[in-house]
C-alpha cells in the first residue's frame, strides 16, 4: 500500500542553451504578434528612402559610376537602404524594448528565478533584434527583385550579410542599453543613429571624405554592412568583403560577451 501511495517524479531534462534560445524568441514572438503594424512601419521607412532619393534624385543623376562600373544610381542606393532596414530593426528591439523590460516590467528579473541565466536572455534578444531587422531586410530584398536593382547572384548572401549586420547592431545597441538610466538617454541614440545612416555612404561614395574623415566612417558598423550589400548586389565581391564580415562577427561577439556581464551584474548582484 506504501509503494502504491508514494509518488512518483518524472525527470526534467535540463535547459539547453538552445533550449532557452527558443523559449526566448517564441516568447517575444508572442508578445508581439499583435503588434505587427510595428513591423510594417519599420519596413517602409527604408522603402520611402529609396522611392524619393533612390528613384527621385536618381533621375537627375545621369550616370554613377562604382568600383570601376557605371550603374543607376538607384542601384547604389538600394543596398544602403537593405543594410539601414537591419540596422534600425534591430536597433528598435535592442533599445527601447530592452530597456523597457529591464528598468520597468522587470522581465529579465523574472527570467533568472527560472533555469535561465544572463547569456541565455542575451542571445534570445539579440536573436529576436536580429529576426525582426532580418524580416525587414527580406522584403526589402523583394522590393529590389522586382525593381531590377539587383545584377549578380552574389545577392543571394545579401540576405545573410543583413542578418550579420542585424547581429552586430543588436549586440552593441543592447549592451549600450545596459548603461542607460532614464528615457532622456535615448536622445544619444538618435544622436548616433542619423548621422550614421546619413553618412555611412548611403548616398553617395566614402571618397567624398577627407582621409581622416574617410577612416573614421570605414570603422563604423553601419559602414561595412553598406558596404557588403552592395558588393553582394552589384557583383564586385574582393578581399574587402571578407573583411566586412569579420569585422561584423567580431563586433557581434564582443557586444553579446558585454551584455551578459552586464546583465548577471545588474541583476544577480
Amino acid at each position: 500500500m506504501a509503494d502504491v501511495l508514494q509518488p512518483t517524479y518524472s525527470r526534467v531534462p535540463p535547459l539547453t542553451p538552445f533550449g532557452a534560445l527558443r523559449l526566448l524568441v517564441l516568447r517575444n514572438y508572442i508578445v508581439y504578434r499583435s503588434a505587427w503594424a510595428l513591423f510594417i512601419t519599420g519596413f517602409l521607412e527604408p522603402v520611402f528612402y529609396l522611392f524619393s532619393i533612390g528613384i527621385g534624385v536618381g533621375q537627375l543623376i545621369p550616370s554613377f559610376e562604382v568600383n570601376g562600373e557605371t550603374i543607376p544610381y538607384a542601384e547604389f542606393v538600394a543596398p544602403a537602404m537593405l543594410a539601414a532596414s537591419a540596422f534600425n530593426g534591430a536597433l528598435i528591439d535592442s533599445t527601447y524594448n530592452v530597456f523597457f523590460k529591464l528598468k520597468y516590467e522587470k522581465t529579465y528579473d523574472q527570467m533568472l528565478a527560472t533555469p535561465l541565466t544572463p547569456g541565455d536572455i542575451a542571445r534570445g534578444e539579440i536573436t529576436w533584434g536580429q529576426l525582426r531587422g532580418g524580416a525587414y531586410s527580406a522584403a526589402f530584398l523583394v522590393v529590389m527583385l522586382f525593381m531590377g536593382l539587383i545584377s549578380s547572384w552574389w545577392a543571394l548572401l545579401a540576405l545573410p550579410a543583413a542578418l550579420l549586420v542585424g547581429f552586430a547592431s543588436s549586440a552593441v545597441c543592447m549592451a549600450l542599453t545596459t548603461y542607460m538610466k532614464s528615457w532622456q538617454d535615448f536622445d544619444k541614440i538618435t544622436l548616433v543613429q542619423l548621422p550614421l545612416f546619413l553618412f555611412s555612404a548611403t548616398f553617395f561614395p566614402v571618397t567624398a571624405y577627407g582621409p581622416g574623415l574617410r577612416w573614421v566612417v570605414e570603422c563604423t558598423p553601419l559602414y561595412r554592412g553598406v558596404v557588403l550589400c552592395r558588393e553582394l548586389t552589384t557583383g564586385a565581391v574582393g578581399w574587402g568583403s571578407l573583411v566586412s564580415v569579420v569585422y561584423l562577427v567580431a563586433l557581434g561577439l564582443l557586444g553579446l560577451v558585454v551584455v551578459r556581464r552586464r546583465l548577471a551584474t545588474l541583476l544577480l548582484t
